[in-house]
Parts: C-alpha cells; sequence; structure tokens
C-alpha cells in the first residue's frame, strides 16, 4: 500500500539522486551533457530535461503546479542552459517535497482525471498508483543518465534507497 510516509521517502531519494546526478554531471563539459549518446531522450542533458518536464507535467495534474511550456516531445529540448536546467531541477525538487509533505492517506486514495497527451484521450486512474509511476518513471530515467555519466568516467556514489533514505520520512 502506498502511503504518506512512501511518497515523502521517494521525494527524498528524488531529490538525493538529482543532486548526485548533477553533481556529477557538473563534472562534464556541455560539449559533453549535450552529445547524443543514443539514450532515449539522445543526451544527458535531454534526458534530464524531460525529467524536469516529467516531474512538472504530473506535479501540474496532482498539485496544480503550471504545465511545461512545451509536450512531451519537445520535453529534451525545454531548457537549453545548463545552469537553467540545474536551477530548475532545485527549485522542483524543493517543490515536490514541500507538496510531499502535505501529501494524506485521503488524497492518495482519490482517482485522478486528466487529458493524456500521449493516449490521447481522457484517463482516471488512482492517485496512490499514479504516484507509483512518477516515482518509477523517474527512477527509470535517472538510470539511464546514471549509465550515461559512468560511461563517461563519473561516479556518482551509491544509488540504493535503503542506504540514501531512512524511509520513516
Amino acid at each position: 500500500m502506498i502511503t504518506p510516509g512512501y511518497v515523502r521517502s521517494m521525494a527524498a531519494y528524488n531529490a538525493e539522486m538529482n543532486r548526485r546526478l548533477y553533481a556529477a554531471a557538473d563534472r562534464l563539459t556541455d560539449a559533453e551533457r549535450q552529445a547524443d549518446r543514443g539514450a532515449f531522450w539522445s543526451s544527458i542533458h535531454g534526458t534530464l530535461c524531460h525529467l524536469v518536464w516529467g516531474d512538472r507535467i504530473w506535479m501540474s495534474r496532482f498539485a496544480g503546479w503550471p504545465k511545461p511550456p512545451v509536450g512531451l516531445r519537445d520535453s529534451a529540448t525545454m531548457i537549453e542552459g545548463w545552469g537553467a536546467l540545474h536551477a530548475a531541477r532545485i527549485e522542483t525538487d524543493s517543490s515536490l517535497t514541500e507538496w510531499a509533505a502535505t501529501v494524506d492517506d485521503t488524497w492518495l486514495a482519490g482517482d485522478l482525471v486528466w487529458f493524456s497527451g500521449g493516449a490521447q484521450k481522457e484517463l482516471r486512474r488512482g492517485r496512490a498508483f499514479l504516484l507509483v509511476h512518477f516515482f518509477n518513471h523517474q527512477t527509470h530515467h535517472r538510470g539511464q543518465v546514471h549509465a550515461l555519466l559512468t560511461a563517461a568516467g563519473q561516479k556518482t556514489g551509491d544509488t540504493d534507497v535503503m542506504i540514501l533514505v531512512n524511509g520513516t520520512e
């Protein structure tokens, strides 16, 4: 069962892993971050940009945040400069952590209805289930970035959730 504690723990894990990935990516040149490395979103920068986009599109549904200014197909190019992308990540993680602190059992028990651009139809799903997708999406693409950074000779340190958060948030 998804609980408010799970949401807070995963938000903390998300923020910590993003700090680690961005620190490793900071050690690369902009050209290295922008290089097409064969990933689904092309580059380290593109994949990290897509992650900001994904977090913001879901938070627009969960909490009324403004929708990103571009659609899914353009998500990898939504933010051009590294400094701007890094700042957007920090702000997104901070706001997501603040929001996670407000999630309660009543909110989790409800449904979310939204129009999915990807599916081109209105969908209804349980919020708790959608949060599993939300955090899984982050982990999936961060794993891709981790592999790209490792191939570029960078290290992030531990990535295991049970090492990075205590699970009692």
